[in-house]
């Protein structure tokens, strides 16, 4: 195994081991380490300290690599840089970042009349707030002064951009402080929402509705506020009391309505209330069902009835009927409720292979391949045949409609105009959607043609033997890693998607694109001619051009016969062949791992490294099916997955075992912590960070932040005894290796890789007593285990850019020396 250079020697922190048995459905186990629960008593803090600098000492050998690691990310970033401004209601909104300042600084202009929809051009060398007319209305370097960590809870404006609701964290428990402040006098109202979970401002600036949140950190009510008077007169107006449920507040697209989402991992529901009558009651849109998620919003199709009348509409997100969601539109002409899910005309449908309601929808469904190939006289004729389909959204505005679909493990775009929409509804037809294809860079090595049949893709695509015969397909190049024999395809790696459009009224549509070798573009398209233009391209300084990297999707076949897509990224000069490899993952709460750029990764591809990135079970890369499979009493299949894409990327010669690094974060953690035990000699070093590695433990207590909503995710193992057997099998915590009774070191230690762990005192979701025992309980069975604590972070880590920067060097540059590159 790969050693890291030479670092002072230094045994790790010894923690007092005290017997604390656990005792469920006839079960004992025996936690040696639970006295670290408290976080607050003086040992617990002394021991975090002595981690710190125990962690300090073994890594102040890489101080020259942290530090060039530094140098290079800083010196391929414009320090100096703004976002393009977005036009909401009378002014134009962008954002800026300055050279030297952690943070950035929101500004806006106004616009130049009621038809400006071309955002104006600002120099961002320019003085924040030296432009004609330009204001700043949050610098948060001045408002985090003070304050070692700080972040930005959500910000709302009034429609006449007079008022600005703001809420900040400085400590990082995700509990929010709102203030209220007029942007004309630059003061601010004297009331204070405290401790909040969010909120959101009525568009006349007088109301703010706002969540609250109860002691295990479950946003559970939500109450209104007239503004301008004491936060103590507030009243509830709707409140949770199923323990799984989540609760959200804001307003309706056409801010008509206050809108109150509550929802579990598996359920939502809906409650209105018109805007025109703020302290009226919230009626449900439609009750809830056990299994059954819904969203709704409205809007219409201006002029397309009888003599010009509009056509109000109602569009429905659902999967009462369709495991993988369908979308409804009603027309809302005479329509009075009650309303029911599945009115409407079906304007999209996703697949059910392989879901466990599958054979509602079709039968058969439930036990056909995830990637069979699924087609839908509904669907329009871009989803026809598409892989793995989800439908995940739509989107309409004045001028256009936008559809949001996965397909073949990626995200996909389309887009038609209004009018097409409605004469396709009115007809009765399926709509006709185009696909969203990024241009291609001139020379590169990926270029697009016409349009890619890219909802086909699916372990059944074409090899990098296969080429564009007919203009229709991507081109595929030779990649440097042909002769592995692993199905897939090399092209650019693409997450695409409609965003950054506030404005009903606008009459093109924006949307971002950005592979993992290919920075993000913001363009902005004309829906009737098709016209694209490029409103800003992510700048990447020192000579990079992503032309000299190439990103492939492979198909690895897992234990139970499954196809895995795997992503891979590398530089082209280096050959593909036992390389250094960093392999990452999720694979949980349905979250997709969908390509992107990172400034940072280039550093490891300029030395070599292999990139790759498993999108195992769990996640929803290949829609509802996917999750379902890696969920409760599936969950192993995630972590099998991981060590299935490491072993088949080993074996196919793309890595050296001795020279891979995994990492993953949070339920990521779990993860790392599961393939660790499963598979030590298939890696080098693992990097766990906020890593959920007591999971049993944490989901057995309700009292816990986030438990009992997470028993929908994990299984309930308080009251299920399969359950709880079950993640006993797999949890890091329980399966770790473990010192003998005279503290001798457990023989399975050797064969363990070594272990970076990084967590924060603050953080509410993943209680830093879950990484700082699984520490103890490795260290003490003689694997090499460092961990880093940050003492004022919460569970995304530290803030500001320049400290995020240092952080994720520090990183790198451990995993960097596990492979045996420490000095490149």
């Amino acid at each position: 195994m790969t050693q890291e250079p030479a670092i002072a020697p230094a045994a790790p922190p010894a923690a007092r081991r005290t017997p604390f048995a656990r005792t469920f459905h006839g079960d004992t186990f025996t936690d040696h380490y639970d006295w670290m629960r408290d976080k607050e008593s003086p040992e617990v803090r002394d021991y975090v300290a002595a981690q710190n600098a125990y962690c300090e000492g073994r890594m102040a050998g890489l101080q020259g690599l942290r530090d060039t690691l530094f140098d290079e990310l800083k010196s391929r970033i414009r320090e100096t840089d703004m976002s393009v401004p977005t036009r909401m209601n009378d002014y134009w909104y962008f954002a800026r970042t300055v050279e030297g300042s952690q943070y950035g600084i929101q500004c806006r202009m106004p616009v130049r009349g009621e038809d400006d929809w071309d955002p104006p051009q600002v120099d961002p060398a320019s003085t924040p707030g030296s432009l004609p007319g330009e204001e700043i209305i949050f610098d948060a370097n001045r408002e985090s002064a003070g304050h070692d960590f700080f972040r930005l809870g959500g910000m709302d404006l009034s429609r006449d951009g007079r008022w600005m609701l703001y809420g900040t964290d400085v400590t990082g428990d995700e509990r929010y402080d709102f203030r209220i402040r007029d942007l004309v006098t630059g003061d601010e109202l004297d009331e204070t929402l405290a401790g909040i979970g969010g909120a959101s401002l009525s568009p006349d600036g007088k109301w703010v509705f706002y969540v609250i949140i109860d002691d295990a950190w479950r946003p559970y009510a939500v109450r209104r506020h007239r503004v301008g008077t004491p936060v103590t007169d507030d009243v509830e107006v709707y409140r949770e009391d199923d323990e799984r449920f989540w609760v959200g507040v804001g307003m309706s697209f056409d801010e008509r309505s206050v809108v109150i989402g509550t929802g579990s991992k598996t359920t939502t529901e809906v409650w209105m209330l018109p805007l025109d009558d703020p302290e009226g009651e919230f009626s449900v849109f439609i009750p809830r069902e056990e299994g059954v998620e819904y969203d709704v919003s409205f809007g219409c199709f201006e002029g397309a009835g009888e003599d010009g009348a509009d056509i109000p509409i109602a569009v429905v997100y659902h999967n009462a009927h369709n495991p993988n969601f369908e979308i409804d539109v009603i027309d809302m002409r005479g329509h009075e409720p009650p309303y029911r899910l599945g009115e409407g005309v079906v304007v999209a449908a996703g697949s059910p292979y392989g879901c466990e309601r599958g054979d509602a929808c079709e039968p058969g469904a439930s036990a056909r391949p995830i990637g069979a190939a699924y087609r839908n006289p509904a669907n329009p004729a871009i989803l026809q045949g598409a892989h793995g389909l989800a439908v995940e959204g739509i989107a309409i505005h004045r001028h256009f409609v936008s559809l949001s679909y996965r397909a073949g493990g990626l995200v996909h775009s389309a887009l038609m105009t209004k009018d097409q929409a409605a004469a396709d509804f009115l007809a009765g037809r399926p709509w006709s959607f185009r696909e969203l294809n990024p241009p291609a860079l001139d020379g590169d090595w990926d270029a697009y043609a016409q349009a890619a049949a890219l909802a086909a893709d699916g372990p059944e695509a074409g090899t990098d033997a296969d080429a564009s015969a007919d203009g229709n397909d991507m081109v595929t190049t030779w990649d440097g890693a042909a002769d592995d024999l692993l199905p897939g395809e090399t092209r650019r790696l693409y997450t695409i998607g409609a965003g950054g459009n506030p404005s009903y009224d606008a009459p093109r549509m924006r949307y971002s694109f950005s592979s993992y070798t290919r920075p993000g573009e913001l363009h902005e398209i004309d829906p009737a001619t098709g016209e694209d233009r490029l409103l800003k391209r992510g700048v990447v300084l020192g000579g990079f051009d992503p032309r000299d990297y190439m990103e492939r999707r492979v198909w690895i076949t897992a234990r139970d016969g499954e196809q895995i897509p795997v992503s891979l990224v590398w530089r082209r000069d280096f050959p593909v062949s036992e390389s250094a490899m960093f392999i990452t993952g999720y694979g949980a709460y349905e979250i997709s791992s969908d390509p992107g750029f990172s400034v940072a990764r280039l550093s490891l591809l300029d030395r070599g490294v292999l990139y790759a990135v498993p999108h195992i079970r769990g996640g929803g890369e290949m829609g509802r099916a996917w999750y379902e499979q890696g969920r409760r009493l599936n969950k192993r299949h995630t972590f099998e997955d991981f060590v299935d894409a490491t072993v088949a990327l080993q074996e196919a010669g793309l890595a050296d075992p001795r020279r891979t690094v995994a990492n993953g974060g949070s339920a990521g953690g779990l993860l790392m912590g599961a393939v660790m035990n499963m598979a030590p000699e298939r890696y080098a070093g693992i990097e766990a960070d906020v890593p959920f590695v007591d999971a049993l433990t944490s989901i057995l207590d309700p009292s816990l932040p986030l438990t009992v909503t997470e028993w929908d995710e994990w299984g309930d193992p308080l009251h299920d005894e399969d359950v709880y057997r079950y993640m006993k099998s797999y949890t890091p915590y329980e399966n770790a290796p473990e010192p003998g009774e005279d503290g001798s070191p457990d023989p399975r230690a050797a064969a363990f890789p070594k272990v970076f762990v990084t967590t924060s005192m603050n953080d509410t979701r993943v209680l830093v007593v879950e990484p700082l025992k699984w520490t103890a309980r490795l260290q003490a069975a003689g694997v090499d285990v460092v961990t880093r604590i940050e003492v004022e972070a919460g569970h995304g880590g530290t803030t500001g850019r320049y400290k995020q920067w240092r952080e994720v060097s520090y990183e790198n540059a451990w995993c960097l020396a596990m492979m045996g590159l420490s000095t490149s």
